[in-house]
């Protein structure tokens, strides 16, 4: 049976996370589980998921600091705050800084689950009305969604390689520098960096790496997306 969703939990509390690890899947939820923001970045550039649970409270860099940096790329992912702060001006911040909902520790695995899929199930009402569908090469990329197909077949991508599909999207046939690209994905991304991704995008959406057609290498400058008129 495939999962209904692919789910982000990040939590230091091993314990914890191995016991919401369970519960999602055994509902059908697709979960990878990580203890900390390092972990969760590393995570979500070789994986695609549907949202995010987060613990708030973490050593080094916390749930809130996370969220902050990963809203510089990404506005799109939900994201649910596991707290132990009830405090209605703790909330506020959290909304102002883009989580999508709470859940105040103690709490019922059950009700994580109900939250997963009430918010879910927003997100994909709020996304069937407004789908752009963009063609390059034998690739049909949807905008709204970030889904790509190759010749009907369905082409995995992880979270960052969809937020720099959708930024270079963003100005078809327009080149983005490396270091546009690099704040679209995080503010300590190096150019080599945007170089190795535009490579595996490349390969996964069926681009000649050596003299590509679909991504092209604009010199001295960047990248820039040939899309179909």
């Amino acid at each position: 049976m495939t999962a209904d969703h692919s789910v982000l939990v990040i939590d230091d509390d091993k314990r914890l996370t191995t016991l919401l690890l369970d519960v999602l899947k055994l509902h059908n939820l697709d979960a990878v589980g990580v203890n900390s923001a390092a972990e969760a970045r590393a995570a979500l550039v070789s994986h695609t998921f549907d949202i995010i649970v987060i613990d708030w409270m973490m050593p080094q860099e916390d749930g809130m600091e996370f969220i902050i940096n990963l809203r510089r790329y990404d506005r799109e992912i939900p994201v649910i705050m596991l707290t132990a702060m009830s405090d209605i001006d703790n909330k506020l911040e959290g909304f102002k800084n883009g989580v999508d909902d709470y859940i105040t520790k103690p709490f019922e695995g059950k009700e994580l689950v109900a939250r997963i899929k009430s918010i879910m199930k927003r997100c994909k009402n709020k996304t069937s009305n407004e789908e752009i569908i963009l063609r390059f090469g034998e690739c049909e990329f949807n905008v709204g969604t970030g889904h790509i197909s190759h010749n009907s077949r369905n082409i995995e991508l992880s979270s960052w390689e969809v937020t720099l599909l959708k930024t270079l999207c963003m100005r078809p046939n327009q080149p983005f520098s490396r270091e546009e690209l690099s704040k679209k994905l995080d503010f300590i991304v190096s150019d080599r960096t945007i170089d190795v991704q535009i490579t595996r995008l490349r390969k996964k959406i069926g681009d000649n790496t050596k003299n590509p057609a679909i991504i092209k290498t604009i010199r001295h400058i960047g990248y820039a997306i040939n899309i179909e008129s």
